[in-house]
């Protein structure tokens, strides 16, 4: 990866980590996604879950929704999104349904049993778009904002 390229890659889930850090004021577990395209900002969104009492209000869904508005078109292409946490299987399929190019994540998913499996929904053969995904960018910064979160949740129950 180019120096230029990484530096992208890092401003972009600078800007997840900030819109994860806007949840935490609403009570929201705290993950930030942002979608760009040609190097600008589409859209970006933080968990609303609980405040919505909608169980899709994921962030990733949220910046999907935005940046689908903002263009007209279901169609994402050659745009990636860049999430502060791994995403889930849900959101996996709505990142294959929008045609993003690439995914960039920050934390890996500890909760999750079988760590492939993401891995494999993005590779199956049997849908007509693939999509690149890379995970680990800014990884303690992101796994601290959560970590921070459901401790201090601990520590009030």
């Amino acid at each position: 990866m180019e120096k230029n390229q990484k530096e992208d890659i890092e401003k972009f889930m600078k800007i997840a980590i900030n819109e994860s850090k806007k949840a935490l004021k609403y009570g929201e577990v705290p993950i930030g996604a942002v979608i760009v395209q040609n190097g600008k900002v589409l859209s970006k969104a933080f968990n609303r879950r609980e405040n919505s009492q909608i169980a899709t209000h994921h962030a990733e869904i949220l910046a999907i929704e935005k940046a689908c508005k903002k263009l007209r078109s279901w169609r994402l292409d050659n745009a990636d999104i860049f999430i502060t946490l791994e995403p889930c299987y849900m959101c996996a399929g709505a990142i294959l349904n929008a045609r993003l190019k690439r995914v960039f994540f920050g934390a890996f998913d500890t909760n999750s049993d079988d760590k492939k499996l993401l891995y494999q929904i993005f590779k199956d053969k049997r849908l007509n778009h693939k999509c690149e995904i890379v995970g680990g960018i800014l990884e303690n910064e992101c796994k601290k904002t959560l970590s921070d979160f459901f401790k201090s949740k601990r520590t009030k129950d």
